[in-house]
């Protein structure tokens, strides 16, 4: 019983840690939102794909496995609507960051395929930046 209850408690700690890890990472992706742009972006890439991007290196980077990450950027009024970081008409826009890997990608322990459920984190962000001063 005693180790039954130590598994438990493992797991569950590691639930608490990957919850965490999410919002973190939705944090520091949306980040890229706030700051100016020039220079950080890739030839071709959009704002939204290095922010899909950074937020899933820095998942893959905690052990979480980069192909089951799903990274949803969406309008925070209209939450059905991507939103486009891009688009000059969502400056100054609220967005939101949803983060999310089904619990079976991060469990110690085998997820029946009945009791597996995504692990989300999410997070709002207004769509403005500031040049910084040199």
């Amino acid at each position: 019983m005693l180790l039954s209850i130590l598994f438990g408690m493992v797991e569950l700690t590691r639930m608490f840690e990957v919850q965490n890890l999410l919002n973190t990472a939705a944090r520091e992706g949306a980040r890229l939102a706030g700051m100016d742009r020039e220079g950080l972006l890739q030839e071709g890439q959009s704002a939204s794909d290095k922010l899909t991007s950074d937020i899933k290196s820095f998942l893959a980077s905690n052990g979480i496995p980069r192909d089951s990450i799903t990274v949803a950027i969406k309008d925070h009024e209209n939450p059905d609507e991507d939103f486009d970081l891009d688009d000059p008409a969502n400056d100054l826009k609220l967005f939101d960051v949803h983060v999310s890997v089904d619990l079976s990608e991060v469990s110690y322990m085998p997820v029946a395929p009945q009791e597996d459920f995504p692990l989300t984190g999410s997070i709002t962000f207004r769509n403005g930046f500031a040049t910084i001063a040199q």
